[in-house]
């Protein structure tokens, strides 16, 4: 299933995404790793988490968060971020996309948290995939059961997996460790696809 470039409109900003459109009513946002440190929509994990989602028949939209790529702005310090995360999930909706799943990796998964506490964005489904949480502060009480999958490499540097796996039975997600991996994923990007896929067809409706 191919992708067509797609610009989306967030206020004043305009953000490059790649739109892959399937039969269903079925949608996933996927965000990528900092903007400051080299992340964007064609990391290695985003490309892996978009082959998972078309291969279960999802519509995805991957898209630059602000300042990356071609999408205009600067960094904002994960606040901005947010707005980028809702327009793109607007941008969906406009599309006939009823039912849309979050994934959100590295820093990407947080920006899409703090959306989350807040019960602030139109999910279905939640995925995060290694969380950094040495890095930035996650509000698990707030999280508690609106994460449905979190996917970590056993050796990741930047994910705390004592803590993760002290949280996960609070928080009512599906924990998914991929023996070892480290947050990069290299060279495991096939892994991460098949756990996807088998994780998938849970969250659809």
């Amino acid at each position: 299933m191919s992708e067509e470039q797609v610009f989306i409109e967030n206020d004043k900003l305009t953000l490059e995404g790649l739109l892959s459109r399937a039969a269903g009513d079925a949608g996933m946002v996927i965000c990528h790793p900092h903007p400051l440190m080299g992340g964007s929509m064609h990391n290695n994990v985003v490309e892996a988490i978009q082959k998972a989602c078309v291969q279960e028949k999802y519509s995805t939209l991957r898209f630059n968060f602000r300042g990356v790529g071609r999408s205009s702005g600067e960094y904002a310090d994960g606040v901005g971020e947010q707005e980028d995360i809702l327009a793109a999930c607007k941008y969906l909706q406009n599309q006939g996309i009823a039912e849309i799943i979050f994934a959100g990796y590295s820093f990407g998964a947080w920006v899409g948290a703090k959306i989350v506490e807040k019960d602030a964005g139109p999910f279905a489904g939640v995925i995060f995939i290694s969380p950094p949480l040495k890095y930035f502060q996650f509000d698990f009480e707030k999280l508690n059961h609106k994460i449905n999958i979190i996917i970590c490499g056993e050796e990741d540097q930047f994910c705390d997996l004592g803590l993760l796996k002290k949280k996960t039975p609070y928080l009512g997600c599906n924990l998914k460790i991929i023996s070892g991996a480290d947050h990069f994923y290299a060279g495991r990007e096939n892994d991460l696809v098949n756990i996807l896929q088998g994780s998938l067809d849970s969250l659809k409706k």
